[in-house]
C-alpha cells in the first residue's frame, strides 16, 4: 500500500517538474500560495520523501504472485 502511495505521489510531482520545465508553471505554487507557503513546502517535502521511498523499489526482489505466503 505504501509503495503504491508513494508511486502515486511521485507520479504526481514529476507531472508538476514537467509543467515547470515546459510551460515555467508550477501548479504546487499556483495553487497554494507560492514556492514559500507552508503549504506548499509541505506538499514539496512529501514528494521528495515518497521519490526517496520509490528508490527502495529499484533494490528490492520481486516474489511471483503465485508464491507469496
Amino acid at each position: 500500500m505504501l509503495d503504491r502511495a508513494s508511486l502515486i505521489i511521485t507520479i504526481i510531482g514529476a507531472i508538476n517538474w514537467l509543467m515547470v520545465g515546459l510551460f515555467k508553471f508550477d501548479l504546487v505554487a499556483y495553487l497554494c500560495g507560492g514556492q514559500t507557503a507552508v503549504v506548499s513546502r509541505v506538499i514539496y517535502t512529501i514528494v521528495g520523501i515518497a521519490g526517496l521511498w520509490c528508490i527502495s523499489l529499484l533494490f528490492r526482489q520481486r516474489v511471483p504472485e503465485g508464491e507469496k505466503e
